[in-house]
């Protein structure tokens, strides 16, 4: 009967050695450097169109805006 309590010894090493096998490989990473991750992730980002080719409209605003502002002055003060 005291068997049925306590289970094989040899099977409760194994059990916890595999257990521990697992735990240490769900802390595994792929990369080794942050380099390499950040390398990764901007290719991944790219391959879904993240960074795409944009047309960047903030110099022409504010080229716009600054010479509203200069417009504004010399029609102040002039």
């Amino acid at each position: 009967m005291d068997s049925l309590r306590r289970p094989n010894p040899q099977a409760a090493l194994v059990s916890l050695e595999a257990d521990a096998a697992s735990a240490r490989g769900g802390f595994a990473c792929m990369f080794s450097t942050s380099e390499e991750f950040e390398m990764a992730l901007i290719t991944e980002r790219r391959a879904q169109g993240h960074y795409g080719q944009r047309r960047m409209r903030w110099p022409a605003i504010m080229f716009a805006g600054c010479a509203l502002m200069v417009a504004g002055t010399v029609l102040l003060f002039g």
